[in-house]
């Protein structure tokens, strides 16, 4: 007897409006299936509070308890479900006689939208993918606006194209940089707490295993923490057989997860442990990279995060930090994403060219600290 559908994704919702969800995954094993999990989780506005993860190395059985980012988030959680299952590996038809009607993998859709401007109008967009949805996004967006709105369009970009503008070797270097001293700009955005934010602890046991590898890691607690976790992991092929996350009522999270090689094997090369450390300490310490710079006579804002080896980015990224400038009051002239290449990573990257407000003038110095310090504290959910 094989698992139903339903059955290997099983949403159960809290009793009461501040009690976790339970999400539970019971399915076949494979690379990064936790990661994939997990980034959906967080692209639907929801926050991982504690997770359990075991694996035979065959089958795997995942539970996350989930609550919404923030209050006012609605989780559609019918489509959460779907998406859920549409990145859980299925078996042979007999065991799973539904599994070849999920979805697939989202394409990407262009939305036109030509209106008058105002202050917050870049952030609280989704794009649906079928012709019902697309008009529900539109009639929404529409009346939004009101009658500022003159037309609006959302159809599947056939011909998209990811063209970027390069970025200034100087900007590059401070935005990318693996030594966070030279980055003063997020140095400051991480006053008044910069000492509990960089508090990151990674330690490697072999000890405890005979054919496992303890991975401990201690940090402060943020949102996508155990995605961007998961992402280096799977970065570095790294299978998980078992794995606990959970809080220490402090602000700070404790992780335990029994890691192997593809091969079966621990990790003891010490050369490999102290690469995945080291990279486990920087993306805790910075998932992101908030920057902010001059362009000419204007100022822009450069986020940027680490993409996934299938070319995947960071959920909400731009949800976030339009709505950030919008508490800000500060406007957006032009807004573009694309993809940056370094030596050691991919890169998605977003640039915010920022409309200049007597009220709030872009080019003193505190007014961008205070730009950077709020836009990265949504992004981390501080």
């Amino acid at each position: 007897m094989g698992l139903a559908s339903d059955e290997v994704v099983v949403v159960q919702l809290g009793k009461k409006p501040d009690e976790p969800s339970i999400v539970t995954v019971n399915c076949p094993d494979k690379t990064g299936l936790g990661c994939d999990l997990c980034r959906i989780t967080l692209e639907f506005g929801l926050c991982i509070t504690r997770g359990d993860v075991s694996t035979d190395g065959q089958w795997c059985f995942v539970v996350l308890w989930v609550v919404p980012c923030s209050p006012k988030t609605d989780i559609q959680w019918t489509s959460l479900k779907n998406r859920l299952l549409s990145v859980c590996p299925s078996v042979s038809i007999p065991f799973y006689p539904d599994l070849g009607s999920f979805p697939k993998a989202s394409q990407t859709y262009l939305l036109k939208l030509f209106s008058v401007d105002r202050n917050g109008l870049l952030h609280g967009k989704e794009l649906l993918h079928t012709k019902k949805r697309r008009d529900e996004t539109c009639e929404k967006l529409c009346s939004v606006l009101g009658d500022s709105c003159i037309s609006c369009e959302i159809k599947l970009a056939e011909d998209f194209h990811q063209g970027f503008s390069s970025l200034p070797p100087p900007v590059a270097e401070e935005l990318f940089s693996s030594d966070l001293s030279k980055n003063q700009n997020c140095l400051e955005a991480f006053s008044p707490d910069s000492t509990r934010v960089k508090k990151v602890d990674v330690a490697i046991d072999n000890s405890l295993s005979p054919s496992h590898t303890l991975l401990q890691i201690h940090c402060i607690d943020q949102k996508g923490l155990l995605y961007d976790i998961l992402r280096i992991l799977k970065g570095y092929n790294i299978q998980i057989s078992y794995g606990r996350f959970m809080s220490d009522m402090k602000g700070y999270r404790e992780i335990d997860l029994f890691i192997q090689q593809t091969d079966g094997k621990k990790i003891v090369d010490p050369e490999k442990q102290e690469a995945l450390c080291s990279k486990l300490k920087l993306e805790m310490l910075q998932p992101l990279r908030v920057i902010i710079v001059s362009r000419g006579p204007d100022t822009e804002l450069l986020v940027a995060n680490s993409v996934e080896l299938c070319g995947k980015g960071r959920p909400r990224v731009f949800y976030d930090v339009t709505f950030a400038l919008k508490m800000l009051g500060v406007c957006i002239f032009l807004a573009e994403i694309g993809k940056h290449t370094t030596a050691e990573n991919q890169w998605e990257v977003y640039r915010f060219l920022l409309e200049e407000r007597t009220e709030f003038p872009l080019s003193n110095r505190r007014t961008r600290i205070q730009i950077v310090d709020k836009v990265r504290r949504t992004l981390m959910g501080w």
